[in-house]
Protein backbone atom coordinates (compact mmCIF):
# COMPACT_ATOMS: atom_id res chain seq x y z
CA UNK A 1 0.00 0.00 0.00
CA UNK A 2 3.15 2.16 -0.45
CA UNK A 3 6.58 3.02 -0.98
CA UNK A 4 9.89 4.90 0.11
CA UNK A 5 11.56 7.16 -2.26
CA UNK A 6 15.06 8.63 -1.94
CA UNK A 7 14.45 12.36 -3.21
CA UNK A 8 16.71 15.89 -3.41
CA UNK A 9 14.88 18.69 -1.81
CA UNK A 10 14.58 21.38 -4.66
CA UNK A 11 13.99 24.33 -2.14
CA UNK A 12 17.62 23.51 -1.83
CA UNK A 13 19.19 24.70 -5.17
CA UNK A 14 22.30 25.03 -4.31
CA UNK A 15 23.04 22.07 -2.25
CA UNK A 16 22.33 18.30 -2.68
CA UNK A 17 19.69 17.74 0.21
CA UNK A 18 18.19 14.22 0.34
CA UNK A 19 15.45 13.29 1.83
CA UNK A 20 12.80 10.31 2.13
CA UNK A 21 9.53 10.46 0.93
CA UNK A 22 7.02 7.98 2.63
CA UNK A 23 4.12 7.73 0.06
CA UNK A 24 0.71 5.73 1.22
CA UNK A 25 -1.51 4.63 -1.72
CA UNK A 26 -5.31 5.06 -0.38
CA UNK A 27 -7.16 2.76 -2.10
CA UNK A 28 -10.11 2.12 0.28
CA UNK A 29 -13.70 1.53 -1.59
CA UNK A 30 -15.52 3.09 1.62
CA UNK A 31 -15.53 7.33 1.54
CA UNK A 32 -15.30 7.22 5.53
CA UNK A 33 -12.33 4.69 5.76
CA UNK A 34 -10.62 6.61 3.06
CA UNK A 35 -11.09 9.50 5.62
CA UNK A 36 -9.77 7.31 7.99
CA UNK A 37 -6.66 6.35 6.59
CA UNK A 38 -5.72 9.71 5.92
CA UNK A 39 -6.18 10.62 9.43
CA UNK A 40 -4.25 8.01 10.65
CA UNK A 41 -1.31 9.25 8.13
CA UNK A 42 -1.76 12.90 9.46
CA UNK A 43 -1.52 11.15 12.76
CA UNK A 44 2.09 9.85 11.99
CA UNK A 45 2.91 13.67 10.92
CA UNK A 46 1.63 14.91 13.83
CA UNK A 47 3.33 12.31 16.37
CA UNK A 48 7.03 12.85 14.14
CA UNK A 49 6.36 16.74 14.59
CA UNK A 50 6.67 16.65 17.96
CA UNK A 51 9.86 14.01 18.64
CA UNK A 52 13.44 15.16 18.59
CA UNK A 53 15.69 12.24 19.14
CA UNK A 54 19.21 11.25 17.30
CA UNK A 55 17.39 8.03 16.67
CA UNK A 56 14.19 9.17 15.30
CA UNK A 57 14.11 10.49 11.76
CA UNK A 58 13.40 14.42 11.22
CA UNK A 59 9.94 14.78 9.76
CA UNK A 60 10.11 18.04 7.16
CA UNK A 61 6.50 18.36 5.37
CA UNK A 62 3.43 16.32 5.01
CA UNK A 63 1.13 16.65 2.39
CA UNK A 64 -2.12 14.59 0.53
CA UNK A 65 -3.08 14.54 -3.16
CA UNK A 66 -6.19 12.41 -4.90
CA UNK A 67 -5.25 8.71 -3.42
CA UNK A 68 -2.00 9.60 -2.55
CA UNK A 69 -0.37 11.03 1.22
CA UNK A 70 3.34 11.71 1.51
CA UNK A 71 5.27 12.41 4.38
CA UNK A 72 8.88 13.94 3.49
CA UNK A 73 11.42 12.62 6.00
CA UNK A 74 15.30 12.79 7.14
CA UNK A 75 17.15 10.38 4.73
CA UNK A 76 18.46 7.43 6.70
CA UNK A 77 21.68 6.19 4.77
CA UNK A 78 21.59 2.31 5.99
CA UNK A 79 20.06 -0.85 5.86
CA UNK A 80 17.39 -2.71 8.43
CA UNK A 81 17.91 -5.22 10.46
CA UNK A 82 16.03 -7.54 8.80
CA UNK A 83 18.03 -6.79 5.69
CA UNK A 84 21.13 -7.48 8.19
CA UNK A 85 19.96 -10.51 9.25
CA UNK A 86 19.46 -12.11 5.77
CA UNK A 87 22.66 -10.75 4.49
CA UNK A 88 24.80 -12.37 7.38
CA UNK A 89 26.30 -15.39 7.19
CA UNK A 90 25.83 -17.29 10.78
CA UNK A 91 24.38 -15.78 13.72
CA UNK A 92 25.47 -12.10 14.30
CA UNK A 93 27.95 -10.99 17.25
CA UNK A 94 26.20 -11.14 20.53
CA UNK A 95 28.24 -7.63 21.50
CA UNK A 96 26.34 -5.63 18.86
CA UNK A 97 23.17 -7.66 19.41
CA UNK A 98 23.12 -6.29 22.41
CA UNK A 99 24.02 -2.96 21.85
CA UNK A 100 21.67 -2.70 19.39
CA UNK A 101 18.98 -3.52 22.04
CA UNK A 102 20.61 -0.67 24.54
CA UNK A 103 20.34 1.83 21.90
CA UNK A 104 17.00 0.61 20.91
CA UNK A 105 16.01 0.95 25.04
CA UNK A 106 16.90 4.36 24.69
CA UNK A 107 14.76 5.55 22.53
CA UNK A 108 12.12 3.45 23.40
CA UNK A 109 12.15 5.28 26.82
CA UNK A 110 12.13 8.11 25.10
CA UNK A 111 8.72 7.35 23.54
CA UNK A 112 7.32 6.44 26.62
CA UNK A 113 8.55 9.41 28.89
CA UNK A 114 7.17 12.04 26.12
CA UNK A 115 5.38 14.82 27.52
CA UNK A 116 2.40 15.70 27.60
CA UNK A 117 1.53 12.08 26.33
CA UNK A 118 3.84 9.15 26.57
CA UNK A 119 3.65 7.11 23.16
CA UNK A 120 3.83 3.76 22.45
CA UNK A 121 5.39 2.59 19.30
CA UNK A 122 3.47 -0.81 18.79
CA UNK A 123 5.34 -1.66 16.03
CA UNK A 124 8.62 -3.17 17.28
CA UNK A 125 10.52 -5.13 14.64
CA UNK A 126 13.88 -5.55 12.82
CA UNK A 127 12.60 -4.35 9.80
CA UNK A 128 11.52 -1.06 11.63
CA UNK A 129 14.54 -0.51 12.74
CA UNK A 130 17.48 0.80 10.44
CA UNK A 131 21.52 1.20 11.12
CA UNK A 132 22.96 4.05 9.75
CA UNK A 133 25.99 4.70 8.18
CA UNK A 134 27.50 6.00 11.61
CA UNK A 135 26.30 2.56 13.49
CA UNK A 136 23.48 3.89 15.16
CA UNK A 137 20.27 2.50 15.64
CA UNK A 138 16.70 4.51 13.77
CA UNK A 139 13.51 3.89 14.77
CA UNK A 140 11.32 4.14 11.37
CA UNK A 141 7.35 3.91 10.40
CA UNK A 142 5.34 5.51 13.38
CA UNK A 143 2.37 4.64 11.13
CA UNK A 144 0.53 2.80 14.45
CA UNK A 145 2.21 4.41 16.99
CA UNK A 146 -0.34 5.82 19.25
CA UNK A 147 -0.46 8.59 22.30
CA UNK A 148 -1.28 6.35 25.00
CA UNK A 149 -4.54 7.16 27.17
CA UNK A 150 -5.02 4.58 29.87
CA UNK A 151 -7.77 2.31 29.95
CA UNK A 152 -8.68 3.73 26.59
CA UNK A 153 -9.09 0.31 23.94
CA UNK A 154 -7.44 0.46 20.50
CA UNK A 155 -7.49 -1.36 17.36
CA UNK A 156 -6.40 -4.90 17.05
CA UNK A 157 -2.62 -4.21 15.00
CA UNK A 158 0.94 -5.00 15.20
CA UNK A 159 2.59 -7.76 13.52
CA UNK A 160 2.34 -11.32 14.15
CA UNK A 161 5.15 -12.58 16.08
CA UNK A 162 6.59 -9.75 17.45
CA UNK A 163 2.96 -8.31 19.14
CA UNK A 164 2.07 -9.55 22.71
CA UNK A 165 -1.08 -11.17 22.88
CA UNK A 166 -2.86 -8.28 24.91
CA UNK A 167 -1.92 -6.51 21.81
CA UNK A 168 -4.71 -8.76 19.80
CA UNK A 169 -7.17 -7.53 22.70
CA UNK A 170 -5.92 -3.34 22.03
CA UNK A 171 -4.37 -3.63 25.09
CA UNK A 172 -1.35 -2.15 24.15
CA UNK A 173 0.26 -0.08 26.87
CA UNK A 174 3.91 0.20 27.74
CA UNK A 175 4.77 -3.01 28.28
CA UNK A 176 4.12 -4.30 24.75
CA UNK A 177 7.04 -2.47 23.58
CA UNK A 178 9.06 -4.38 26.18
CA UNK A 179 7.98 -7.52 24.51
CA UNK A 180 8.36 -6.50 21.05
CA UNK A 181 12.06 -5.41 21.63
CA UNK A 182 12.28 -9.12 23.42
CA UNK A 183 11.11 -10.80 20.04
CA UNK A 184 13.56 -8.49 18.33
CA UNK A 185 16.52 -9.53 20.18
CA UNK A 186 15.12 -13.19 20.08
CA UNK A 187 15.16 -12.81 16.34
CA UNK A 188 18.68 -11.60 16.24
CA UNK A 189 20.34 -14.00 18.48
CA UNK A 190 18.59 -16.68 16.88
CA UNK A 191 18.05 -15.91 13.27
CA UNK A 192 14.25 -17.46 13.85
CA UNK A 193 11.74 -15.34 12.27
CA UNK A 194 9.12 -15.59 14.93
CA UNK A 195 6.03 -14.62 11.91
CA UNK A 196 6.69 -18.40 10.61
CA UNK A 197 6.40 -20.16 14.13
CA UNK A 198 3.29 -21.04 16.29
CA UNK A 199 2.06 -17.87 17.83
CA UNK A 200 3.76 -16.79 21.94
CA UNK A 201 5.98 -19.75 21.61
CA UNK A 202 9.10 -18.44 22.45
CA UNK A 203 9.69 -20.69 25.06
CA UNK A 204 9.49 -23.84 22.87
CA UNK A 205 12.70 -22.49 21.13
CA UNK A 206 15.10 -20.83 24.43
CA UNK A 207 18.08 -19.09 22.80
CA UNK A 208 20.69 -21.41 23.92
CA UNK A 209 19.49 -24.39 22.13
CA UNK A 210 19.67 -22.45 18.86
CA UNK A 211 23.02 -20.39 19.16
CA UNK A 212 25.16 -21.85 21.73
CA UNK A 213 27.22 -18.35 21.81
CA UNK A 214 24.65 -16.73 24.05
CA UNK A 215 25.13 -16.44 27.87
CA UNK A 216 22.87 -17.91 29.86
CA UNK A 217 22.62 -14.26 31.88
CA UNK A 218 21.62 -12.85 27.91
CA UNK A 219 19.06 -15.21 27.31
CA UNK A 220 16.97 -14.39 30.64
CA UNK A 221 17.21 -11.11 29.97
CA UNK A 222 15.41 -11.66 26.34
CA UNK A 223 13.15 -14.36 28.43
CA UNK A 224 11.42 -11.93 30.91
CA UNK A 225 10.75 -9.50 28.04
CA UNK A 226 8.77 -12.27 26.19
CA UNK A 227 6.16 -13.21 29.52
CA UNK A 228 3.39 -13.64 28.60
CA UNK A 229 1.78 -11.96 30.87
CA UNK A 230 2.14 -8.27 30.96
CA UNK A 231 2.69 -8.26 34.83
CA UNK A 232 5.74 -10.53 34.70
CA UNK A 233 7.92 -8.68 32.47
CA UNK A 234 10.28 -5.70 32.88
CA UNK A 235 8.11 -2.90 34.61
CA UNK A 236 9.91 -0.24 32.41
CA UNK A 237 11.90 -0.02 29.48
CA UNK A 238 14.99 1.55 31.59
CA UNK A 239 14.58 -1.68 33.70
CA UNK A 240 15.07 -3.50 30.80
CA UNK A 241 17.90 -1.93 29.85
CA UNK A 242 19.89 -2.07 33.29
CA UNK A 243 19.24 -5.76 32.80
CA UNK A 244 21.12 -6.13 29.52
CA UNK A 245 23.95 -3.91 30.69
CA UNK A 246 24.47 -6.22 34.01
CA UNK A 247 24.05 -9.03 31.43
CA UNK A 248 26.63 -7.82 29.08
CA UNK A 249 28.80 -6.61 32.35
CA UNK A 250 28.77 -9.97 33.77
CA UNK A 251 29.33 -12.28 30.08
CA UNK A 252 32.45 -9.35 29.15
CA UNK A 253 30.82 -8.37 26.02
CA UNK A 254 30.38 -4.96 27.47
CA UNK A 255 33.90 -4.53 27.00
CA UNK A 256 33.44 -5.79 23.31
CA UNK A 257 30.81 -3.32 22.39
CA UNK A 258 31.73 -0.43 20.10
CA UNK A 259 32.24 2.85 21.49
CA UNK A 260 28.98 4.24 23.04
CA UNK A 261 27.07 1.17 22.56
CA UNK A 262 26.96 2.24 18.90
CA UNK A 263 27.72 -1.11 16.62
CA UNK A 264 29.85 -0.05 13.06
CA UNK A 265 28.42 -1.70 10.38
CA UNK A 266 30.64 -2.26 7.19
CA UNK A 267 28.74 -1.95 3.62
CA UNK A 268 29.54 -4.00 0.76
CA UNK A 269 28.38 -3.20 -2.59
CA UNK A 270 27.53 0.69 -2.36
CA UNK A 271 26.28 2.46 -5.21
CA UNK A 272 27.61 5.93 -5.55
CA UNK A 273 24.68 8.39 -6.14
CA UNK A 274 26.87 9.37 -9.61
CA UNK A 275 30.17 9.30 -11.23
CA UNK A 276 31.64 11.29 -13.73
CA UNK A 277 34.38 10.02 -15.93
CA UNK A 278 37.85 12.23 -17.39
CA UNK A 279 39.92 11.67 -20.02
CA UNK A 280 42.63 10.74 -17.51
CA UNK A 281 44.16 9.63 -14.60
CA UNK A 282 42.44 12.14 -11.34
CA UNK A 283 45.21 12.63 -8.64
CA UNK A 284 43.97 15.72 -6.55
CA UNK A 285 41.43 17.00 -4.46
CA UNK A 286 38.05 18.45 -5.39
CA UNK A 287 36.58 21.55 -4.49
CA UNK A 288 33.16 22.44 -4.12
CA UNK A 289 31.26 25.79 -4.98
CA UNK A 290 27.68 26.80 -6.00
CA UNK A 291 26.75 23.56 -6.16
CA UNK A 292 29.36 22.86 -8.52
CA UNK A 293 32.28 19.97 -7.65
CA UNK A 294 35.56 21.54 -9.45
CA UNK A 295 38.72 19.23 -9.94
CA UNK A 296 41.57 18.99 -11.70
CA UNK A 297 42.76 15.81 -14.19
CA UNK A 298 46.04 14.83 -15.80
CA UNK A 299 44.08 15.47 -19.20
CA UNK A 300 45.26 19.02 -18.41
CA UNK A 301 41.79 20.31 -18.08
CA UNK A 302 39.92 21.29 -14.96
CA UNK A 303 36.56 19.88 -14.92
CA UNK A 304 33.06 21.67 -13.24
CA UNK A 305 30.76 19.04 -12.30
CA UNK A 306 26.99 19.56 -10.93
CA UNK A 307 27.34 18.45 -7.81
CA UNK A 308 23.70 16.84 -7.69
CA UNK A 309 24.06 14.51 -10.45
CA UNK A 310 26.82 14.34 -12.40
CA UNK A 311 26.56 16.35 -15.16
CA UNK A 312 29.15 18.02 -16.96
CA UNK A 313 29.21 22.06 -16.93
CA UNK A 314 32.16 22.59 -18.70
CA UNK A 315 36.64 22.39 -18.92
CA UNK A 316 38.85 24.25 -18.87
CA UNK A 317 42.38 23.86 -20.59
CA UNK A 318 45.63 24.23 -19.75
CA UNK A 319 49.32 22.76 -21.58
CA UNK A 320 49.78 20.31 -18.65
CA UNK A 321 48.40 18.01 -15.73
CA UNK A 322 46.29 19.50 -13.04
CA UNK A 323 46.93 17.64 -9.18
CA UNK A 324 46.32 21.38 -7.20
CA UNK A 325 43.57 21.47 -4.89
CA UNK A 326 41.14 24.33 -6.80
CA UNK A 327 40.41 27.71 -4.28
CA UNK A 328 37.21 29.89 -5.01
CA UNK A 329 36.95 33.40 -4.14
CA UNK A 330 34.76 36.13 -5.44
CA UNK A 331 33.73 33.81 -8.16
CA UNK A 332 36.94 32.93 -9.82
CA UNK A 333 38.48 29.52 -9.62
CA UNK A 334 42.11 29.27 -8.25
CA UNK A 335 44.45 26.68 -9.25
CA UNK A 336 48.08 25.42 -10.20
CA UNK A 337 49.18 23.43 -13.47
CA UNK A 338 52.51 21.58 -14.51
CA UNK A 339 52.44 24.23 -17.25
CA UNK A 340 54.16 26.36 -14.64
CA UNK A 341 51.03 28.70 -14.07
CA UNK A 342 48.53 29.87 -11.71
CA UNK A 343 45.26 29.88 -13.63
CA UNK A 344 42.56 32.08 -12.50
CA UNK A 345 39.26 31.41 -14.33
CA UNK A 346 35.52 32.38 -13.78
CA UNK A 347 33.78 29.76 -11.71
CA UNK A 348 30.71 30.18 -13.49
CA UNK A 349 31.69 30.20 -17.33
CA UNK A 350 35.09 28.60 -17.00
CA UNK A 351 36.55 31.85 -18.88
CA UNK A 352 39.97 32.50 -17.82
CA UNK A 353 40.53 35.73 -15.83
CA UNK A 354 44.50 35.96 -15.13
CA UNK A 355 47.06 33.75 -14.89
CA UNK A 356 50.28 34.09 -12.96
CA UNK A 357 53.42 32.08 -14.67
CA UNK A 358 56.15 30.50 -12.58
CA UNK A 359 58.92 29.22 -13.72
CA UNK A 360 58.50 25.17 -13.19
CA UNK A 361 55.02 23.10 -12.66
CA UNK A 362 52.78 24.33 -10.00
CA UNK A 363 51.73 21.04 -7.73
CA UNK A 364 50.89 23.09 -4.78
CA UNK A 365 47.20 24.38 -4.05
CA UNK A 366 46.82 27.83 -3.94
CA UNK A 367 45.70 29.78 -0.60
CA UNK A 368 43.83 32.46 -0.38
CA UNK A 369 44.07 34.72 2.32
CA UNK A 370 44.26 38.80 2.53
CA UNK A 371 44.12 39.95 -0.61
CA UNK A 372 46.49 37.64 -1.61
CA UNK A 373 46.90 34.28 -3.08
CA UNK A 374 50.10 32.11 -2.08
CA UNK A 375 51.17 29.20 -3.71
CA UNK A 376 54.13 26.90 -4.19
CA UNK A 377 55.92 26.22 -7.28
CA UNK A 378 58.50 23.39 -8.11
CA UNK A 379 60.91 26.70 -8.77
CA UNK A 380 61.68 26.40 -5.25
CA UNK A 381 59.45 29.85 -4.77
CA UNK A 382 56.75 30.45 -2.79
CA UNK A 383 54.78 32.95 -4.72
CA UNK A 384 52.65 35.83 -3.05
CA UNK A 385 50.27 37.64 -5.78
CA UNK A 386 47.25 40.01 -5.56
CA UNK A 387 44.45 38.37 -5.80
CA UNK A 388 42.55 40.69 -7.58
CA UNK A 389 44.66 41.69 -10.54
CA UNK A 390 47.18 38.78 -10.70
CA UNK A 391 50.32 40.85 -10.01
CA UNK A 392 53.33 39.95 -8.19
CA UNK A 393 53.81 40.71 -5.27
CA UNK A 394 57.08 39.02 -3.91
CA UNK A 395 58.54 35.49 -4.54
CA UNK A 396 60.33 33.85 -1.36
CA UNK A 397 62.78 31.25 -2.41
CA UNK A 398 63.25 28.39 -0.92
CA UNK A 399 66.04 26.70 -2.97
CA UNK A 400 63.61 23.60 -3.58
CA UNK A 401 60.01 22.83 -4.82
CA UNK A 402 57.55 23.71 -2.74
CA UNK A 403 54.79 21.34 -3.01
CA UNK A 404 53.08 22.01 0.18
CA UNK A 405 50.26 24.01 0.33
CA UNK A 406 50.73 27.28 2.59
CA UNK A 407 48.83 27.83 5.63
CA UNK A 408 48.07 31.33 6.60
CA UNK A 409 47.61 32.13 10.32
CA UNK A 410 48.74 34.94 13.02
CA UNK A 411 50.01 36.71 10.30
CA UNK A 412 52.35 34.55 8.92
CA UNK A 413 52.67 31.82 6.05
CA UNK A 414 53.71 28.39 7.09
CA UNK A 415 55.28 25.95 4.43
CA UNK A 416 57.50 22.95 3.73
CA UNK A 417 59.98 22.12 0.56
CA UNK A 418 61.44 19.10 -0.71
CA UNK A 419 64.56 19.44 0.80
CA UNK A 420 62.79 18.84 4.38
CA UNK A 421 62.82 22.70 5.47
CA UNK A 422 59.97 24.47 7.13
CA UNK A 423 59.22 28.02 6.57
CA UNK A 424 57.11 30.42 8.78
CA UNK A 425 56.92 33.41 6.49
CA UNK A 426 55.87 37.01 7.12
CA UNK A 427 53.56 39.31 4.57
CA UNK A 428 56.37 40.83 3.15
CA UNK A 429 58.12 37.67 2.29
CA UNK A 430 60.83 37.41 5.18
CA UNK A 431 61.44 34.59 7.14
CA UNK A 432 60.92 34.83 10.73
CA UNK A 433 61.87 31.56 11.70
CA UNK A 434 62.96 28.06 9.42
CA UNK A 435 63.04 24.05 10.73
CA UNK A 436 64.88 21.20 9.15
CA UNK A 437 63.87 17.95 8.59
CA UNK A 438 65.47 15.18 7.09
CA UNK A 439 63.72 14.64 4.21
CA UNK A 440 60.71 16.41 2.49
CA UNK A 441 57.86 17.99 3.63
CA UNK A 442 55.24 18.02 1.03
CA UNK A 443 52.60 17.85 3.69
CA UNK A 444 50.59 21.04 3.95
CA UNK A 445 50.41 22.20 7.43
CA UNK A 446 48.07 22.61 10.34
CA UNK A 447 48.58 26.18 12.24
CA UNK A 448 46.58 26.55 15.37
CA UNK A 449 46.78 28.68 18.39
CA UNK A 450 49.30 26.41 19.62
CA UNK A 451 50.82 24.54 17.32
CA UNK A 452 52.19 23.68 13.83
CA UNK A 453 51.57 20.31 12.58
CA UNK A 454 52.56 18.75 9.42
CA UNK A 455 54.61 15.17 8.78
CA UNK A 456 57.19 14.48 6.34
CA UNK A 457 59.14 11.83 4.21
CA UNK A 458 61.06 10.98 7.27
CA UNK A 459 58.70 9.41 8.85
CA UNK A 460 57.63 11.72 11.57
CA UNK A 461 54.89 13.39 12.58
CA UNK A 462 55.88 17.21 13.96
CA UNK A 463 54.44 19.22 16.32
CA UNK A 464 55.93 23.05 16.54
CA UNK A 465 55.88 25.80 18.10
CA UNK A 466 53.98 28.22 15.69
CA UNK A 467 56.11 31.60 17.17
CA UNK A 468 59.43 29.91 17.42
CA UNK A 469 59.43 26.48 15.35
CA UNK A 470 60.76 25.10 18.63
CA UNK A 471 60.18 21.25 18.47
CA UNK A 472 56.85 20.29 20.90
CA UNK A 473 56.82 16.61 19.96
CA UNK A 474 57.50 14.29 17.19
CA UNK A 475 55.87 10.87 16.85
CA UNK A 476 57.31 8.35 14.93
CA UNK A 477 55.19 6.96 11.69
CA UNK A 478 55.96 2.98 10.17
CA UNK A 479 57.26 5.14 6.53
CA UNK A 480 57.33 8.47 5.56
CA UNK A 481 54.07 10.20 4.89
CA UNK A 482 52.87 12.85 2.02
CA UNK A 483 49.26 12.97 3.69
CA UNK A 484 48.63 16.16 5.41
CA UNK A 485 47.09 16.11 9.09
CA UNK A 486 43.72 16.99 10.34
CA UNK A 487 42.10 17.48 13.93
CA UNK A 488 39.24 16.20 16.24
CA UNK A 489 38.59 17.35 19.62
CA UNK A 490 42.14 16.00 21.46
CA UNK A 491 42.90 13.42 18.37
CA UNK A 492 44.95 14.59 15.25
CA UNK A 493 45.25 12.15 12.29
CA UNK A 494 47.58 11.40 9.32
CA UNK A 495 48.29 8.82 6.65
CA UNK A 496 51.97 7.24 6.28
CA UNK A 497 53.25 5.11 3.49
CA UNK A 498 53.25 1.94 5.43
CA UNK A 499 49.39 1.35 4.66
CA UNK A 500 48.37 2.81 7.91
CA UNK A 501 45.76 5.62 9.08
CA UNK A 502 47.21 6.76 12.11
CA UNK A 503 45.40 8.99 15.19
CA UNK A 504 47.81 10.61 17.87
CA UNK A 505 46.61 12.15 21.37
CA UNK A 506 47.37 15.46 21.05
CA UNK A 507 48.29 15.48 24.88
CA UNK A 508 50.18 12.93 25.21
CA UNK A 509 51.86 12.68 21.67
CA UNK A 510 50.85 8.62 21.77
CA UNK A 511 48.99 6.61 19.86
CA UNK A 512 45.31 6.46 20.21
CA UNK A 513 45.03 3.93 17.29
CA UNK A 514 46.04 2.72 13.61
CA UNK A 515 44.25 1.55 11.02
CA UNK A 516 45.46 -0.76 8.51
CA UNK A 517 44.41 -0.39 4.74
CA UNK A 518 46.45 -2.96 1.70
CA UNK A 519 48.71 -0.09 0.30
CA UNK A 520 50.72 3.44 1.15
CA UNK A 521 48.51 6.40 1.81
CA UNK A 522 49.28 9.16 0.12
CA UNK A 523 45.97 11.64 0.23
CA UNK A 524 44.81 12.79 3.49
CA UNK A 525 42.41 12.22 6.06
CA UNK A 526 38.94 14.33 6.61
CA UNK A 527 36.71 14.47 9.27
CA UNK A 528 33.00 15.26 8.58
CA UNK A 529 30.38 15.26 11.91
CA UNK A 530 31.99 11.81 14.07
CA UNK A 531 33.82 10.03 10.98
CA UNK A 532 36.88 9.86 9.21
CA UNK A 533 36.91 9.77 5.47
CA UNK A 534 40.32 9.00 3.74
CA UNK A 535 41.32 7.14 0.51
CA UNK A 536 44.78 4.53 -0.24
CA UNK A 537 46.69 3.39 -2.89
CA UNK A 538 44.92 0.35 -2.67
CA UNK A 539 41.58 2.18 -4.89
CA UNK A 540 39.43 2.21 -1.36
CA UNK A 541 37.62 4.89 0.45
CA UNK A 542 37.65 4.31 3.64
CA UNK A 543 34.86 5.61 6.35
CA UNK A 544 36.36 4.95 10.01
CA UNK A 545 34.69 6.09 13.30
CA UNK A 546 37.48 9.13 14.18
CA UNK A 547 37.20 7.87 18.15
CA UNK A 548 37.68 4.43 17.85
CA UNK A 549 39.44 3.66 14.18
CA UNK A 550 36.21 0.72 13.40
CA UNK A 551 35.87 0.20 10.04
CA UNK A 552 32.20 1.68 8.84
CA UNK A 553 32.24 1.14 5.25
CA UNK A 554 34.98 1.41 2.58
CA UNK A 555 34.35 1.49 -1.43
CA UNK A 556 36.08 0.38 -4.12
CA UNK A 557 36.99 2.37 -7.30
CA UNK A 558 39.27 0.72 -10.36
CA UNK A 559 42.50 2.75 -9.53
CA UNK A 560 44.50 3.59 -7.21
CA UNK A 561 43.37 7.06 -5.06
CA UNK A 562 46.48 9.22 -4.12
CA UNK A 563 44.15 12.54 -3.31
CA UNK A 564 41.80 12.84 -0.63
CA UNK A 565 37.95 13.29 -0.31
CA UNK A 566 35.49 16.22 -0.32
CA UNK A 567 32.87 15.74 2.22
CA UNK A 568 29.98 18.56 2.40
CA UNK A 569 26.48 18.40 3.63
CA UNK A 570 26.50 14.12 3.56
CA UNK A 571 27.97 13.89 0.46
CA UNK A 572 31.34 12.46 0.12
CA UNK A 573 33.47 13.51 -3.19
CA UNK A 574 36.20 11.18 -4.48
CA UNK A 575 38.54 11.34 -7.58
CA UNK A 576 40.58 8.33 -8.70
CA UNK A 577 43.12 7.46 -11.25
CA UNK A 578 40.83 5.31 -12.58
CA UNK A 579 39.60 8.53 -14.61
CA UNK A 580 36.35 8.78 -12.46
CA UNK A 581 34.52 11.07 -9.76
CA UNK A 582 32.68 9.55 -7.33
CA UNK A 583 29.80 11.34 -5.37
CA UNK A 584 28.63 8.52 -2.36
CA UNK A 585 26.21 9.34 1.09
CA UNK A 586 28.61 10.39 3.89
Amino acid sequence: MGSVYRARDLHFPNVVKLVAVKEMVNLAPDPQLRKTVVENFEREANILATLTHPSIPSIFDYFSGEDRSYLVLEYINGKDLEAVIRDTEGFLSPAQVIAWGIELCDVVSFLHNHKPDKIIFRDMKPSNVMIDNRGHVMLVDFGIAKQFQTGQKGTMIGTEGYSPPEQYRGEATHLADIYALGATLHHLLTKRDPRLEPPFSFDERPITGINQDISSEVEAVVSRALEYEPKDRFPTIDDMKEALMAAARQTGLLSRMPSSAAPTIQTDGIKPLWKFKCEDEIRGTPALFDNTVFIGCYDNNLYAINAADGEFKWKYPTDGGVVSRPAIADGNVFFGSEDQRLHVISARAGTIAWSHYAEGPVRSSPRIAEGHVFIGSDDGCLHAVNSTTGRSVWTFSAAAPIRSTPFVAHDFIYVGSENGEFYCVDFKGSVKWQFRAKRGITSSPLVTEHAVYFSSLDGHLYSLDPKSGWVLWKFRLGKGSISSPVILDDLIFTGAADGYIYAIDLKTSKEAWRFRTEHQVTGSPIIYRDALYCASFDSHLYCLDAKTGQLRWKFATEGPITGSPLVYDDIVYIGSTDHQIYALLA
